[in-house]
């Protein structure tokens, strides 16, 4: 239901959100009868996405029909391609929760305006949970405003954050970064969906999120609810051009300033003397949770498919895919399958 102290635009994005939910949520009942496909490893997609991606782009170019898309599942495909007006969609974040019928996923929603985003909605559908925010009128949840947290202590902290679940994310560099965050904090936390992460952010649940390998949908959104609730958000390094960097970290003013610190030499933008101390104290971790290990690689590199720590390769090895050829340290991996025929597999990753 739209409400009318909301932007006349916002209006229209919750309606779509909603919307989309309702798909959600039918589909959660039977979720084990939900068709799903493989994007690529640990990457998954249903016909759910699909689903309530088109009722989100119908709904917005219905109102909008000059308007640009920039979607998950269809890019660029839907919409003005050259509008000042472009709407960045993620159906379903948290897609592999979904699908085990773990219940945290939402549905966001953004409009960004000359590369700025001006509206933002991020939907919790298993909740009913509404996150809202306009540029410059605050942020809301549940029509009710809100803050981020007030604790001014990294110690006091509950930060959220994203392990690596792809092939080629640097596993060893998340060791080290949580070796020198956990220590320092209250607690730490992975819910699984990036945009929901960032809202927990706005509404002062965390104190704090930090993740890599993150695409526009799913933080544009969540960065205005930031802001408008009173935070900051930012890549690693601290500097606010985030958006295209996959790169995020947001937190409440006086935790973020205490968390760059700590994550500006993991940075991909760092300078060279950061990139070297990052790269010892990933070496170090990797030694200490490893004695055996090769000290002699670059464990500041990122890994690659063809040379994944047999750990990470275990992990993984539930996931359908094809027949790998085992050593007794190393495997080799040959290309993952192409589609999951039903929800009857057991992916294990976002």
């Amino acid at each position: 239901m739209s409400s009318p102290n909301l932007h006349p635009m916002l209006n229209v994005a919750v309606k779509a959100a909603r919307a989309a939910g309702a798909i959600i949520n039918r589909a959660a009942l039977d979720v084990e009868a939900v068709r799903i496909s493989q994007k690529q490893v640990n990457d998954f997609v249903t016909e759910v996405d699909h689903a309530a991606e088109q009722v989100i782009i119908e709904t917005l170019l219905t109102a909008y029909p000059g308007h640009g898309i920039l979607a998950e599942e269809s890019g660029s495909e839907y919409g003005a391609k050259d509008s000042e007006f472009v709407w960045i969609i993620d159906p379903l974040d948290g897609t592999t929760n979904f699908i085990h019928g773990f219940p945290v996923y939402c549905v966001s929603i953004a409009l960004a305006v000359k590369g700025k985003v001006e509206q933002a909605v991020v939907y919790d559908p298993s909740r009913n949970d509404l996150f809202t925010a306009t540029k410059g009128r605050g942020a809301y949840m549940n029509d009710r405003r809100i803050r981020v947290s007030k604790r001014t202590k990294l110690s006091d902290s509950l930060i959220a954050t994203g392990f690596p679940f792809r092939t080629g994310d640097n596993f060893k560099q998340y060791l080290a970064i949580m070796a020198d965050l956990m220590p320092k904090m209250a607690g730490l936390r992975r819910p699984g969906a990036a945009a929901l992460d960032l809202a927990y952010v706005a509404a002062g649940f965390t104190e704090g999120f930090f993740e890599t390998g993150l695409s526009p949908w799913d933080v544009a959104a969540g960065s205005l609810l930031v802001t408008e609730a009173g935070g900051l958000i930012g890549n690693f390094t601290g500097e606010s051009d985030f958006l295209e960097q996959r790169e995020c970290l947001a937190a409440a003013p006086r935790i973020y300033g205490q968390l760059v610190p700590l994550l500006a030499k993991y940075s991909k933008f760092a300078g060279v003397d950061d990139k070297m101390r990052a790269s010892d104290r990933v070496r170090q971790v990797a030694a200490s949770a490893n004695p055996d290990a090769d000290a002699s690689v670059d464990l500041y590199a990122r890994t690659t498919t063809s040379g994944l720590d047999a750990d990470v390769a275990d992990e993984q090895a539930s996931a359908p895919a094809a027949p790998v050829s085992r050593k007794l340290t190393r495997i080799k991996r040959d290309a993952p399958g192409a589609a999951i025929a039903s929800a009857d597999g057991d992916p294990t990753a976002r």
